[in-house]
């Protein structure tokens, strides 16, 4: 028996402790999950321990699992960064990952300003609604919403979270929105990732709780979406002003009501790890987009 455990097992039980699952396991490294329990079972039987109960369609980490998955995963962590590191040195590519309504209403129209001042950097970009790990996605800096606690990260707030009242021209001349109480007569896009609007009409309507619950609503599950259906004259939306902003300057959109904005808990940040030294192109990204947003802000 050699000094090390079987190496190529490793991989198999880090994956396999971290999703409670052999066939995950299998999926996210190419192989077989009788290829994962095989390797699990040859590091078991170097270690003389079981490492896991198994059950039909179910496995359960032991103790002994527990102890020595977080025993090992420091150094499995630094494997990883120190070989993404070394390999990525030369590396010009940038990996961004962001919300699909983040992407398509704050960041398509400024990317290009990014590729003309930086042409020497090549930009990989994803949108995602998903939560990346960072430790196993290929993700350089990503911007999530949420309200910006992470002690594994660094978070640079980019944008306040905020609900506004959006529509079309059009819908509030012929519905007669004039006040927030006008809004029993409208019907409300919903957008169920950010159901603002009790909160909202709570705030700034004289609407009864019977009242705002009575109100027309479309529930929509994606945010663009919702904007896009206000746009098309089917509603109000309660938005944040930076995913209107563009639609407000071509007439598309009219804020309703200015002066009646809820600040949320939530807010778009810019994250990447807190233990990973970033590259230089990925520094020239970050601080190119907080540029941007820096501008937003004073604008």
């Amino acid at each position: 028996m050699g000094s090390y455990p079987p190496l190529k097992s490793l991989p198999a039980f880090e994956a396999s402790m971290r999703l409670k699952s052999f066939a995950l396991a299998a999926d996210e490294l190419n192989v077989t999950p009788g290829a994962v329990g095989q390797q699990i079972r040859k590091l078991e039987d170097w270690l003389g321990a079981e490492l896991f109960t198994r059950t039909v369609r179910q496995i359960t980490p032991t103790a002994d699992g527990l102890a020595y998955a977080a025993r090992i995963a420091p150094a499995l962590q630094q494997i990883r960064d120190a070989s993404h590191q070394l390999r990525d040195q030369s590396n010009h590519v940038v990996r961004f990952v962001m919300p699909p309504s983040f992407a398509a209403k704050w960041f398509s129209k400024r990317m290009s300003r990014f590729l003309i001042a930086h042409p020497e950097t090549s930009l990989h970009v994803g949108s995602s609604s998903i939560q990346l790990d960072f430790d196993h996605d290929q993700v350089d800096l990503a911007v999530r919403y949420f309200d910006g606690k992470d002690e594994n990260l660094e978070t640079v707030l980019l944008y306040q979270g905020q609900a506004a009242a959006f529509c079309a021209p059009s819908y509030r001349d012929r519905m007669g929105l004039n006040t927030p109480d006008d809004l029993v007569r409208a019907t409300l896009l919903n957008d169920i990732l950010h159901a603002w609007w009790e909160e909202w009409l709570g705030t700034f309507s004289g609407l009864s709780t019977s009242d705002i619950r009575g109100i027309k609503r479309v529930e929509i599950d994606q945010t663009s979406m919702a904007i896009e259906a206000a746009i098309h004259d089917q509603g109000v939306v309660l938005a944040n002003p930076l995913l209107a902003e563009e639609d407000l300057a071509e007439g598309k959109l009219i804020h309703l009501f200015p002066d009646q904005v809820v600040n949320v808990s939530s807010g778009y940040y810019l994250v990447w790890p807190k233990s990973r030294d970033l590259r230089a192109p990925v520094k020239e990204f970050r601080d190119w987009l907080l540029a941007e947003a820096k501008n937003l802000a004073v604008s």
